[in-house]
């Protein structure tokens, strides 16, 4: 059930594929090994003018958040981290290095599908 919230700093002349987001969904099942139906993706974009680093190196990354039902052991973590930077990257046009990503904390027992408390 891994959820991904993908947001996308984009240049003001930058095109998103209307595809993005079902690329991304489907490359980060890859990743999961989740099957069909059992990996959502968010994406939004930020515009460039509402994003800024300290020394302004004007390169765009992409921010990944993810949320799994159960947390992962920490070599786990690194592993599907560097695996989501590539395809995420390769999606967005981005080298990997620019995308950035975030694991929350275990939903189990915080989200509800249908209602349905996801429980132990």
């Amino acid at each position: 059930m891994p959820i991904l919230e993908v947001e996308l700093v984009r240049a003001p002349d930058e095109v998103v594929a209307p595809e993005l987001a079902a690329t991304l969904a489907d490359a980060a099942g890859r990743v999961f090994e989740t099957g069909p139906g059992r990996t959502w993706v968010r994406l939004r974009t930020l515009e460039a003018q509402h994003y800024a680093e300290n020394g302004g190196t004007g390169a765009r990354p992409v921010f990944v958040s993810v949320l799994l039902a159960d947390a992962l052991p920490r070599e786990t973590r690194a592993l599907k981290a560097r695996e989501l930077a590539d395809v995420v990257g390769a999606a967005c046009n981005r080298a990997a290095d620019r995308v950035h990503v975030l694991f929350e904390p275990s939903a189990r027992g915080r989200i509800a599908f249908g209602g349905e408390l996801l429980g132990d």
